[in-house]
C-alpha cells in the first residue's frame, strides 16, 4: 500500500510539472510541430478545456493551469494521505 501511495505521488507531481511546463511555453512563440511541445498539449489540455468551460479569462489571462495545479496538489494530499493511513 505505501508503495501504491508513493507512485500515485510520483505521478501526480510529475502531471503537476507538465501543467507548469505547458503554462511557460504558452507565453513563447515556440513550434507547436515540436514533439515535447505536442506531448504537453496532448496531455493537458483535456483537463484544461475541461475547466475553462467553467472558469472565464479574467482581463485576458487563463487561470485554468493554476486551478488544475492546486486540484492535482489537493488530489496528491488527500490520496496519498488516505493510502498512508490504510497501510499502517
Amino acid at each position: 500500500m505505501i508503495a501504491l501511495a508513493e507512485l500515485l505521488h510520483l505521478a501526480l507531481t510529475l502531471y503537476m510539472y507538465i501543467v507548469i511546463a505547458r503554462a511557460v511555453i504558452s507565453w513563447f512563440h515556440i513550434n507547436p510541430n515540436n514533439p515535447i511541445v505536442q506531448f504537453l498539449i496532448r496531455s493537458t489540455e483535456p483537463p484544461l478545456a475541461f475547466i475553462r468551460r467553467y472558469v472565464p479569462t479574467f482581463a485576458g489571462l487563463d487561470f485554468s493551469p493554476v486551478i488544475l495545479i492546486f486540484a492535482v496538489i489537493f488530489v496528491d494530499r488527500f490520496l496519498v494521505t488516505a493510502l498512508y493511513r490504510l497501510s499502517y
